[in-house]
């Protein structure tokens, strides 16, 4: 017999964990969370210290948590930062709701501690990157660390079981549909689960998938920027005179020669460089311990670039430049910021004379250049010059870098103020839909989404 739900939410990510706490706080609601990768207890790469063997799903960016459970967990508290939320609603219930989950992620564990910013050092970081063509936008930043971050998920798990239904490894293969209303979804081993209302939160792992349901349905979809780049590792004493007052520093650049912006992402102070797989590429990421440091600071450096008609597969362009990298590799490629510069190839010998020492090592030494188009590693290396001038020392010989790092939030469907799609009852949130790219927007967009059903629901009942 077929099981009726109110509302099934499709991924386990922050987007899909803040739905379902904020549609159980009060409700009697039944609920279903579907998660196509494992529990967070089981998210282990089998292929720990050697190169990726290509587990489908791969446990490191898919499973309960999504694919930040193992990441940084950094809590980016700014209206400005983080996705397109603003273009939904306004900037006051945006300010509002960044407190809101805040608040919730501190009840669960995250760190209690004064994250204000130093306005004189705000000010004085603003005034130094403008005299050299660079926009700061400063930050208040919540670090939950790898670690930590893992544990807080496990907490909302057990918050969430208690009130709702969680099947991991149970993947969504089609969304079902009536008269342009939602009727439920099918997993991939045939079962079926109807409901009033489903959430789409398949995270990046899933946008793939989103976008092959998007057109089978007949959905419109806008194309964001294309975000591709690299991960830079410099020595921590190096982004000291940024790190020691701003965890994370978002710096954009527009390139004199090309007129791109590129922009500083995910800074990790004391951190570690790491692999992530999205289907069958693996691209380059970044965290950092909340407790174990190491000797060096990574951040990424990508290039946003807005493609025109009849371009419409971003999701696509993005990992066809990592396959590449994948293909000459086998992985990552690693190369020194000099010999990139002067067009040859880094060997493992010429990584070990670097100063700086890689913390992923996996990544094979190569040459970027047969990798990233000219115009984005242009790009990026006029970027590193001029960060120079700020932060001596980032554009050193010794920099390493690895690449590609792409983001997988390319893709946004037609979305109304509530984030609900052009299907009745059908909502699309998190960064697989394109609406956020990071964990504070994302995790906002199911609360958002949430009390949208919420409020639907009350007035169906009353």
């Amino acid at each position: 017999m077929t099981k009726r739900y109110d509302v099934i939410i499709v991924g386990g990510g922050p987007s899909g964990i803040f739905s379902a706490i904020e549609l159980t706080r009060k409700d009697n609601l039944d609920v279903l969370i579907l998660e196509k990768g494992p529990d967070i207890d089981k998210r282990e790469c089998p292929g720990k210290g050697k190169k990726c063997i290509y587990c489908e799903p791969c446990a490191i960016t898919c499973g309960w948590g999504g694919a930040g459970a193992f990441s940084d967990g950094k809590l980016n508290l700014s209206t400005k930062i983080g996705g397109w939320l603003n273009e939904y609603i306004s900037e006051n219930e945006l300010s509002e709701l960044i407190k809101y989950i805040d608040d919730i992620y501190l009840g669960f564990g995250a760190p209690n501690y004064d994250i204000s910013l130093d306005s004189l050092k705000v000010e004085e970081l603003k005034d130094k990157a403008r005299m050299f063509g660079l926009l700061f936008i400063p930050a208040q930043i919540r670090h939950l660390g790898t670690e930590r971050c893992a544990q807080i998920l496990k907490k909302m798990k057990s918050y969430i079981g208690k009130r709702a239904e969680i099947l991991t490894e149970s993947e969504v293969l089609k969304i079902l549909t009536s008269d342009n209303k939602i009727e439920g979804v099918v997993l991939a081993d045939g079962t079926r689960y109807l409901c009033d209302y489903v959430i789409l939160a398949p995270g990046r792992e899933g946008s793939d998938w989103l976008m092959k349901e998007v057109k089978r349905l007949k959905l419109k979809v806008k194309n964001n920027a294309v975000d591709i780049g690299l991960r830079v590792e410099v020595l921590a004493d190096v982004m000291k005179p940024i790190t020691d007052h701003f965890h994370e520093s978002k710096l954009i650049y527009y390139s004199k020669q090309f007129d791109d912006q590129v922009r500083t992402f995910c800074m990790n102070p004391y951190g570690v460089v790491s692999n992530e797989k999205y289907g069958d590429v693996i691209t380059v990421n970044g965290h950092s311990y909340a407790e174990n440091k190491t000797e060096n600071t990574n951040f990424a450096l990508l290039v946003s670039t807005n493609f025109t008609e009849p371009f419409k597969e971003p999701i696509a362009y993005g990992k066809h430049i990592a396959r590449l990298a994948n293909m000459l590799g086998g992985g990552t490629i690693i190369q020194r910021l000099c010999d990139l510069k002067v067009g040859r190839r880094s060997t493992k010998v010429r990584i070990k004379e670097s100063e700086v020492k890689p913390t992923l090592k996996k990544a094979t030494p190569g040459d970027l250049s047969f990798v990233l188009p000219y115009r984005h590693l242009s790009d990026i290396i006029e970027m590193l010059d001029v960060l120079d001038n700020i932060v001596p020392g980032v554009a050193s010989g010794d920099t390493l870098l690895y690449g590609v790092e792409t983001k997988f939030y390319s893709c946004r469907l037609r979305l109304s103020s509530n984030l609900e799609t052009d299907i009745k009852n059908m909502y699309a949130i998190g960064d697989g839909a394109g609406v956020s790219r990071g964990l504070v927007h994302a995790s906002i967009s199911g609360v958002i989404t949430a009390r949208d059903i919420l409020k639907k629901i009350k007035n169906e009942r009353y």
